[in-house]
């Protein structure tokens, strides 16, 4: 199946995501936030918490801001008190909340770049060692059938979400989401160690991470069959939360600042600046991301505004490829949530399912299932997540998340979610090349649909690219919410850096330094 649609309207919309990028990026290169400065500690070697449970990342950040020094980066510091006593990256962090550094004599930038910059090396190396391992335990194993079956686990208590992940995966689920516990977006720390309490989902931890890592590694090699891991790292932690995912293997991760805008209220500057340093590291360590644009149609009709959630694909694609990732790292993502009521309603989501997948065809799209219209009758949600299934089938989704009949009433039961996989599989092997099988009547319903929703975002974009995207967002052009720039949760997170700031990752991850002699400094020690 081939909609006959304009390239030169993908090509004019891919140019204005540039211009909408540009000047935001600008703005971010100037800045940092809280959350990066956290994630380089941790890259670096500080972790855990202090005896009242405050991670040490947190610990020495908060001391750094307070004391008016954090324009020049956490690594800076961080390296003064390493050279000057000769310790490990966490004896020097809790010696920087002592106050240590009012006593030590204070060391050129230049000897703590060289000291940073090798470190940096070494973890990145170290890291993508790790991508590489998990790179080849795919391709022993091999992956699922496309599309992939994403299932979500969330009791709250990852022992609980273990046995749970492990049966799913024997029930033929690919890929298993922890979903976050309620609220933890907004929380401005990452959690320490296994967590056994969580409403609506389970804590995202470092522990958790490899936990549920190593029971999907266990089963998988039971099963003969890969079985990926996704958690949400969008949030005022979004460049911790990277950070602890490729330290244990996790495969993908919400990553969208635009979500965290519209739907948690996070300051624009701070969560668009945590964003491209977090995919500076999903591009590093070959994480796929997850982008939000679903969760548009939540709040606004799926008919009348799908042609911005095209549009922000242009741009999440746009910031992607700014912070140097492929498309194959770039689940963009899209949903099946039109009323069922509409007449015709069916070929409109085959229009708008087609038109991102040949817009973007080398993205792994992210299909969620409907939601909005989902209601008590529970024969009604199956036919409409047959309906999903069937759509997602024929027109070549990649990461499928499975619609559940229960989806209104409560959090769904094992066998709602065994039910649900059944539907799937079904409907991905009966109809698998249906697509292959049908040509889109040219002037026809389906090709109308989708040069309506791709005009149409190519007029937005325009709109966007005129006014700027924080005026855009600020007027609600995004699922019909508004946020300021100058507002929202995690504002005060953000400061400018100094002249002489110093965030070794970023400078490798970007290319800005020369490749450091390690034998050289090495000798010096």
């Amino acid at each position: 199946m081939h909609l006959p649609i304009d390239p030169s309207l993908i090509e004019r919309s891919r140019l204005l995501a540039e211009r909408i990028a540009r000047p935001v990026l600008s703005q971010i290169k100037l800045q940092s936030t809280v959350s990066i400065e956290r994630a380089v500690l941790r890259l670096l070697g500080v972790d855990g918490v202090d005896r009242d449970g405050i991670p040490w990342p947190n610990r020495v950040v908060d001391y750094l801001l307070e004391n008016g020094m954090l324009e020049r980066g956490a690594a800076y510091w961080l390296g003064q008190v390493v050279l000057d006593q000769n310790c490990s990256a966490q004896l020097a962090a809790s010696e920087i909340v002592r106050g240590s550094l009012s006593r030590i004599k204070e060391k050129p930038l230049a000897e703590i770049r060289e000291w940073g910059d090798v470190r940096a090396a070494e973890r990145l190396s170290f890291l993508r060692q790790n991508r590489e391992k998990r790179s080849e335990k795919r391709e022993t194993l091999g992956l699922g059938q496309k599309p992939w079956k994403y299932l979500i686990v969330a009791t709250g208590n990852i022992y609980e979400d273990i046995p749970q992940a492990v049966a799913a995966a024997r029930q033929g689920a690919d890929i298993i989401a922890v979903i976050r516990t309620t609220g933890q977006s907004l929380l401005d720390y990452v959690p320490y160690g296994p967590t056994t309490e969580g409403m609506g989902g389970t804590y995202a931890t470092g522990e958790n991470f490899h936990l549920m890592r190593q029971a999907l590694d266990e089963v998988g090699a039971e099963l003969g069959r890969y079985i990926r891991l996704v958690n949400y790292a969008s949030g005022l932690c979004m460049p911790e939360i990277t950070v602890l995912a490729a330290q244990n293997g996790l495969d993908m991760l919400l990553n969208d600042a635009l979500y965290g805008i519209l739907f948690r209220d996070i300051n624009i500057r701070r969560t668009l600046t945590d964003q491209h340093f977090s995919r500076l590291l999903c591009a590093s360590f070959g994480i796929t991301i997850n982008t939000g644009e679903d969760n548009y149609l939540t709040t606004a009709d799926a008919v009348e505004e799908g042609h911005t959630v095209l549009a922000s694909q242009f741009i999440n694609e746009r910031f992607a490829l700014e912070a140097g990732m492929k498309p194959e790292l770039m689940g963009l993502g899209h949903a099946f949530e039109i009323d069922p009521n509409r007449e015709d309603g069916l070929l409109d989501e085959i229009a708008m399912a087609q038109l991102v997948r040949q817009v973007f065809p080398d993205a792994p799209l992210k299909y969620m299932p409907p939601t909005k219209h989902i209601n008590g009758n529970v024969f009604r949600a199956y036919a409409q997540n047959t309906l999903f299934n069937l759509v997602s089938a024929m027109t070549h989704q990649d990461i499928h998340l499975l619609g559940m009949l229960t989806e209104a009433i409560h959090t769904p039961f094992l066998s709602d979610r065994y039910l649900g996989l059944l539907n799937a599989d079904y409907l991905f092997k009966t109809a698998r090349h249906l697509g292959e099988e049908l040509e889109v009547k040219e002037g026809g319903r389906i090709a109308l649909r989708a040069e309506e929703v791709l005009s149409a975002a190519t007029s937005m974009l325009e709109e966007v690219e005129q006014a700027g995207l924080f005026e855009a967002i600020a007027a609600g052009r995004f699922a019909a919410i508004c946020r300021k720039s100058d507002e929202g949760k995690g504002k005060d997170g953000v400061f400018l850096k100094s002249e002489n700031y110093f965030n070794p990752f970023s400078d490798q991850l970007e290319g800005r330094e020369k490749v450091i002699n390690q034998a050289t400094f090495a000798a010096k020690k």
